[in-house]
């Protein structure tokens, strides 16, 4: 295939390097930055198209926002389009908690409070208009607003870890029972360089790592190896994205010595506080753990904790762009999509509102930015730094 310019490995880079920078708030933000940027913006693909993307990561295991990012790399530009994707999206916050790690003394400050909070108020404007636009695409009719609505209240009346697939299981059979897909519900096919048997062998190595490298592990005690199966471990068994990835790391290094309640804390702080997935604080303890302390061990933790994302994205794709072209996936998926925007409007109550809305000033400058987003269509990298700058102000 021919390269134009936007599927170079170095645009593709740049585009996502941008993202890496300026996309603060967690991972439901990081899908409204996104949407902004290629349904909204670049129209690499429909809001249908993204939904059923965001709907299959949400299924998957690991950090969906990174593997929104990585599918849209690898649709874009094939292996090399994610791994541009990746290192964009993902390198900037690694850099950032690796050289935290290396001056842990003073974690905190490495952003303002008042840049973070400016910032933060930027993340609550993007993911309202997410849910808006979102909604208007998914959710017509009463079945789907029904669908939303109840996803909603459920994940905002008992927010556990366990409840986000089950309810888009739910959603995903009374799609299948209740709705008659439309014309708009079928989606433009997604380009997927990846052929469904390169997808068999990329599921097979996941799987096959998984269960081999705690082995290897045991028989050998190698430090690089040590970290490659914590991390890789990690990767592949949370779901929930970056906040539920934290307890877990907690449990599985504090407890055995490999790094101070002290330092995991004083990292834990700087993760929250950097653009990006908050996967790369694996990164960070990488660097300060004792089996491999440095940069090195950083790097190595960094690519063992994301190598899942990777095979299961390239594992995956190729069947899932069959699988939803046939009519009862169809209607499954309009159920889960229109619930994916209820957990996404769950999201943006708690917890970025009641974290980040703290007064009448706080919801004026949010609603201004979500109108200069929605109505003036202000790009979101020129009014990141304009909050940034606000809430240092303030």
């Amino acid at each position: 295939m021919k390269k134009t310019p936007d599927t170079s490995f170095v645009s593709i880079l740049l585009i996502f390097l941008r993202l890496g920078l300026t996309s603060f708030g967690g991972p439901v933000a990081h899908l409204g930055y996104f949407r902004e940027e290629f349904v909204n913006r670049r129209r690499w693909l429909s809001d249908q198209s993204y939904a059923d993307l965001v709907a299959l990561c949400q299924f998957l295991p690991g950090p969906a926002s990174s593997q929104v990012g990585l599918a849209l790399g690898l649709s874009r530009g094939g292996y090399a389009g994610a791994l541009a994707a990746w290192c964009g999206f993902t390198l900037p916050s690694a850099l950032a908690l690796i050289l935290v790690a290396y001056g842990a003394t003073a974690p905190n400050g490495v952003l303002d409070a008042g840049v973070v909070h400016g910032l933060k108020l930027m993340a609550v404007a993007v993911v309202a208009q997410a849910v808006w636009g979102m909604s208007q695409t998914l959710c017509r009719g009463k079945i789907r607003i029904a669908i939303m609505l109840l996803a909603a209240t459920a994940m905002l009346l008992s927010p556990a870890v366990w409840l986000q697939p089950l309810l888009m299981l739910l959603a995903g059979l009374a799609g299948w029972k209740l709705l008659t897909p439309t014309n708009a519900d079928h989606a433009a096919q997604i380009p997927i360089h990846v052929s469904t048997r390169q997808g068999s062998g990329w599921l097979m190595l996941f799987f096959a790592l998984l269960l081999a490298l705690p082995v290897i592990t045991a028989l050998t005690a190698n430090p690089a190896l040590t970290l490659i199966d914590l991390f890789y471990r990690a990767g592949s068994l949370v779901f929930g994205g970056g906040h539920v990835v934290l307890p877990l790391l907690q449990a599985e290094t504090v407890p055995t010595q490999l790094i101070s309640e002290d330092l995991f804390l004083a990292g834990y702080g700087a993760a929250q506080a950097v653009p990006g997935p908050l996967f790369t604080f694996a990164a960070y303890l990488g660097t300060t753990m004792t089996p491999m302390p440095g940069w090195p061990g950083g790097l190595i933790a960094l690519l063992a904790i994301f190598l899942p994302s990777f095979l299961l994205v390239a594992g995956v794709l190729p069947f899932w762009d069959r699988l939803r072209r046939i009519t009862a996936v169809r209607a499954a998926l309009s159920g889960v999509n229109a619930a994916v925007v209820g957990l996404l409007l769950a999201a943006l109550y708690d917890p970025i509102w009641t974290r980040t809305i703290l007064s009448p000033t706080d919801f004026a400058l949010a609603l201004l930015a979500f109108f200069a987003l929605q109505v003036w269509k202000v790009p979101v990298w020129i009014l990141v730094p304009l909050f940034a700058g606000a809430g240092w102000i303030a």
